[in-house]
């Protein structure tokens, strides 16, 4: 599951180069309450871009996967490309040192996701300045990260469609179909698009298995396809092995090295396949009002 040479210190320029490269975006921190179960009494740093630009903007969340720093390479590259886009963009850190079951990680998403909670990340972005969250939230994340983001609308209306990537209705010993599965979720399937590699380790690992977990999730079958995306780009894509950089379409193909590298794909980073970030993104994009 893991992938091998971290090739630590070309990531390490990546993450540098995020901070030069904003253009007319500012960068900003900030902290919230959140936690597992009902307190949300820990305090967790947010880390975010926002145009310079005068007006009021809709919102994104980017949460990582389990054990992943909140400002690791990946989630600051989704943050900087949506606030590029005329977003109050944001990655959050949250209680992602363990995996857990629907009621471990739905608390966690409430604690993250509940705009009427003061405190909450979401309620913490809504109110800054350059924010209103009336033209919607968007969301994205990564394993653990992704299963938040597709439970973001089950705490606040305003979340409008999500992102995920390596997501699944079960991670190795977690059946998490109770609370992910299409219809057992607040978030429509038409308003999720899930991206996964052929060998994920977690939701495969082989094509089949990885199809099957698609359909789950979404409800949307295409048997035997790579792509299951609808009219209007929802639904689920399977990234094959010779589509990614270092030939391993697993977990972590949006980037090489190993799963804690630093180093992104470079397609997955900047190209416009329908797996790639950029893409991605743009899909969100439609839900929201400038």
């Amino acid at each position: 599951m893991m992938k091998t040479g971290s090739k630590f210190l070309m990531g390490v320029v990546l993450t540098l180069a995020w901070a030069s490269t904003a253009g007319a975006q500012s960068s900003f921190t900030a902290t919230y309450r959140g936690g597992s179960g009902t307190l949300c009494g820990t305090t967790y740093n947010i880390r975010g871009q926002e145009p310079t630009a005068s007006g009021k903007y809709p919102v994104f969340i980017y949460t990582v996967g389990t054990t992943e720093q909140y400002d690791h390479s990946s989630a600051l590259a989704a943050v900087e490309e949506m606030a590029s886009r005329g977003y109050v963009a944001a990655t959050v850190e949250y209680e992602n040192a363990t995996f857990g079951s629907c009621t471990t990680i739905n608390s966690r998403a409430k604690c993250t996701y509940d705009g009427s909670r003061s405190t909450s990340a979401l309620a913490t972005l809504c109110a800054r300045a350059k924010a209103d969250c009336s033209k919607g939230v968007v969301v994205a994340g990564f394993s653990q990260g992704s299963v938040m983001a597709m439970l973001a609308k089950n705490h606040d209306s305003r979340v409008q469609a999500a992102y995920a990537l390596g997501a699944g209705v079960q991670y190795s010993i977690y059946d998490l179909r109770s609370c992910v599965a299409n219809g057992n979720r607040t978030l429509p399937s038409n308003r999720l698009r899930v991206v996964n590699g052929e060998q994920d380790g977690f939701v495969g690992p082989t094509e089949a298995l990885v199809r099957a977990q698609n359909t789950e999730t979404t409800g949307y079958s295409c048997p035997l396809a790579t792509s299951c995306l609808q009219s209007n780009g929802s639904g689920w894509y399977i990234i094959k092995d010779i589509q990614v950089g270092d030939l391993q379409a697993d977990h972590c193909y949006m980037r090489t090295g190993t799963c804690v590298g630093l180093l992104l794909d470079t397609t997955w980073r900047y190209g416009t396949d329908p797996w790639s970030l950029r893409t991605n993104l743009n899909w969100l994009t439609q839900f929201t009002t400038p």
